[in-house]
């Protein structure tokens, strides 16, 4: 009882400290979030159904096949400048002024590993942070070394930094927690 009292609490605490707000889930589609492998994306032309993508999913190379286009590497780009790109693309030769859309669908997950209940692969969300995650993991188990909790992220070149991280610290899409064992 003691356990899920504490996890309870701990899901409060974040919860309280890094609120969602609804112009957050737009945070993340701005200039400098980076989409990678994994994302899950809708691609508009207005008033071209034809030239559209109902949702696709970036491929393992970073990549989605367009109609008309063909194959375009996405991983890196903003979604701004994946629009920008696309309809410079289309501009000319088949549309005068496209217009184009390029929504998130579902951001790629995140990965809790090491000393949590239930370790594994989870949704991201935008506004999630370490507390928040840990309790979707189920909490810490009572060996987990709280306070040296680190955060995998990878850069633009696709290189992986090793991160201290505080419970109210906002994770990214692909993090990889790694909750390491306490020896006291």
């Amino acid at each position: 009882m003691k356990k899920i009292i504490t996890i309870i609490q701990l899901f409060l605490f974040a919860t309280l400290f890094s609120p969602l707000s609804l112009s957050q889930s737009n945070i993340l589609e701005g200039s400098s979030y980076q989409l990678s492998v994994g994302d899950r994306i809708s691609v508009t032309v207005f008033g071209e159904e034809e030239m559209s993508l109902k949702e696709t999913r970036l491929s393992d190379a970073g990549t989605i096949s367009m109609p008309f286009i063909g194959e375009i590497k996405v991983r890196g780009l903003s979604v701004g400048r994946l629009q920008t790109f696309i309809e410079d693309k289309l501009r000319g030769d088949y549309l005068i002024e496209p217009v184009v859309t390029v929504r998130i669908l579902e951001y790629r997950k995140f990965f809790v590993r090491g000393q949590v209940k239930k370790p594994g692969a989870f949704a991201f969300e935008p506004g999630l942070t370490l507390g928040k995650a840990v309790a979707l993991a189920g909490g810490f188990t009572e060996r987990a070394a709280k306070k040296t909790v680190t955060v995998i992220r990878e850069n633009v070149q696709g290189e992986q930094n090793t991160l201290a991280f505080k419970l109210n610290e906002r994770l990214q899409p692909g993090d990889i927690i790694n909750i390491q064992e306490s020896f006291f």
